[in-house]
């Protein structure tokens, strides 16, 4: 849910006019409300007056330390900010001055023209120490680029141990919500680590509360069918240890050990085969296959009552 928030947030950030349009309509609506205050009472408008009057407005000056400064607004023609930069050119010691002026600031969590935050590109340029400098300084996991991955997606994408270390390890109350969060593509962390052969970062995703039956939205293939998939028959054996459901379906219908036919790796389809239920063993039947009987059928008994010469 979290996560999912911080998703729609990305998405309005990109609808300024949208947002515009809205509270225009909004603003008339309130210019309506606001023609009743001659229907008050004096007594009702005095009350309401000085309720007004006892509220305090926040002091400007209060304003975060690093938004007052000029050079937080300064973005490249690809929307990175100085943070970015520092952080795109390894410049560690310009990265650590901007973040310790930006503790908890929105400015961390800026993103650039692909939606990428200073958390995403310290794990694609593999620095581990600014993933962590960035979390405790306030940047939030949560935050999704382009391809709706957040810095945890690609950490498991690049195989980088250290940086999954630390995004597992930092800001925890959120990693529940993360581990559970599919990118633009269906899949969630543990999909990523299974596809590209992670052993070690797929039995700590499960470890950390990934749901190892968890489906991939475009087919509803957990992990042990990619692993099928794949013939990867070291992650078979792992997934099946660490409690991965044998006679989970696809939104097809098919289990993990239908995918083994017609598949070299016969090893697999007999570990498949001894523990996928009696039942489910037999190829479902195609749903082409079912339509061409009933349309068939239906056309025998539409054309049933015609004659030909009298006959």
């Amino acid at each position: 849910m979290d996560v999912h928030r911080a998703a729609i947030m990305n998405y309005m950030d990109c609808n300024v006019d949208e947002m515009d349009t809205k509270n225009r309509k909004v603003q008339h609506c309130e210019d309506r409300v606001d023609s009743g205050v001659d229907s008050l009472k004096e007594d009702e408008y005095m009350k309401i007056v000085e309720e007004m009057e006892s509220l305090t407005l926040p002091n400007p000056s209060a304003n975060p330390k690093g938004m007052c400064e000029p050079w937080t607004q300064e973005v490249t023609e690809d929307g990175d900010t100085y943070l970015h930069l520092a952080i795109i050119h390894e410049a560690e010691d310009y990265a650590i001055q901007i973040i310790k002026q930006c503790q908890n600031d929105p400015f961390l969590n800026r993103q650039n023209n692909q939606r990428q935050t200073a958390l995403h590109l310290a794990v694609i340029t593999e620095q581990p120490h600014m993933v962590d400098r960035l979390l405790k300084a306030g940047c939030d996991p949560r935050l999704v680029d382009q391809s709706g991955n957040t810095a945890l997606h690609i950490a498991c994408k690049r195989g980088s141990l250290a940086c999954f270390s630390v995004l597992t390890q930092i800001q925890t109350q959120h990693l529940r919500s993360i581990l559970t969060f599919p990118n633009y593509s269906g899949h969630t962390c543990l999909h990523i680590a299974a596809i590209h052969n992670y052993l070690s970062m797929v039995e700590s995703l499960v470890q950390l509360g990934a749901d190892v039956n968890a489906k991939e939205q475009c087919s509803g293939r957990t992990s042990l069918h990619l692993a099928v998939d794949l013939q990867n028959l070291e992650l078979v054996h792992l997934l099946i240890a660490l409690g991965a459901d044998v006679n989970s379906l696809t939104y097809g219908g098919y289990t993990p050990y239908h995918l083994t036919f017609g598949r070299q790796n016969s090893e697999i389809q007999r570990q498949l085969f001894n523990r996928t239920a009696q039942e489910l063993r037999a190829m479902p039947e195609s749903e082409s296959e079912e339509s061409d009987e009933e349309s068939s059928s239906d056309d025998e008994c539409m054309y049933d009552d015609i004659q030909f010469c009298g006959r």
